[in-house]
């Protein structure tokens, strides 16, 4: 009895460390950012302190810019997850109903562009996207955060339409649906997990992201994230509770998000392990 409990207990210890620490910064912070300034760094303040709104009161009074940064998170994380989703269901039935050599070889391809650094391709783009007049534009954001992530979407997505049987394609070309159609009345509902899948991707990715901001961005389409990193370089100093209150402000939606959606999460993750 006590053989068989030993590999259980085992496992749900390396689960609780798992999750102690992954969670215990997320908490650190969370707690840092009710804490007054000389209760943030003191040891016997750590988990016994009286809480205050008064780093909230000052994130809203003296840092708008902040909250302008986070809207510009919503728009750019919006757009670029829907574009970065189409493109991906497009392309990953492509990849799955139009086998050939040469979308073969451009699959690997694929894998291979994921796994370049993205300042290899931020430097060079930067005057091509000054040439057109895109810096400090959502668009860009868009439109970058979305390439980024529709080679992993892609393979994401081939993997979910494979599993869906090629008979219910001849069954809608034989009613005489076209191409398009078979993707948005046919592909489309059966393969919403795996499109969910990649937007919870892609979210995560662009809500968080800082380098294409930084360099693309100035003003208008600022992102939270850089809005961020100004407060820790400010002139007068880091204000560590205003600072703790900002990321605990751009950490819980997505956080959120990713806690709703983990079953779609670990789907994509998983995805063609068991073929049936």
């Amino acid at each position: 009895m006590a053989r068989r409990a030993l590999p259980a207990l085992l496992k749900w210890l390396g689960v609780a460390l798992i999750a102690a620490w992954s969670l215990l910064p997320i908490l650190l912070i969370v707690m840092s950012s009710f804490k007054a300034d000389r209760d943030i760094f003191s040891t016997a303040s750590r988990f016994a302190f009286t809480p205050t709104f008064a780093n909230y009161e000052q994130l809203w009074s003296r840092w708008g810019d902040f909250f302008h940064g986070l809207w510009n998170s919503f728009l750019v994380t919006a757009g670029a997850t829907i574009l970065a989703v189409l493109v991906s269901l497009l392309a990953g039935f492509a990849y799955s109903r139009h086998a050939s050599r040469g979308l073969q070889a451009s699959a690997f391809f694929l894998i291979f562009i994921r796994l370049i650094p993205p300042i290899v391709i931020t430097l060079p783009l930067f005057p091509v996207v000054n040439r057109l007049g895109l810096n400090d534009t959502h668009a860009i954001l868009i439109v970058l955060y979305a390439t980024f992530f529709v080679s992993l979407g892609t393979i994401v997505m081939r993997t979910f339409i494979d599993q869906i049987p090629r008979e219910l394609d001849e069954a809608a070309m034989m009613d005489g649906a076209t191409q398009m159609q078979i993707v948005w009345r046919v592909i489309l509902p059966m393969a919403a997990q795996g499109m969910l899948a990649v937007a919870v991707f892609v979210i995560v990715y662009a809500w968080n992201e800082f380098l294409f901001a930084f360099i693309f961005t100035t003003t208008k389409a600022k992102t939270a994230p850089l809005v961020i990193s100004e407060m820790i370089g400010a002139v007068e100093g880091v204000e560590w509770g205003v600072l703790f209150a900002a990321s605990t402000v751009q950490l819980l939606p997505v956080l959120a998000f990713v806690i709703l959606m983990q079953k779609h999460l670990v789907a994509g993750l998983t995805a063609g392990a068991v073929k049936g």
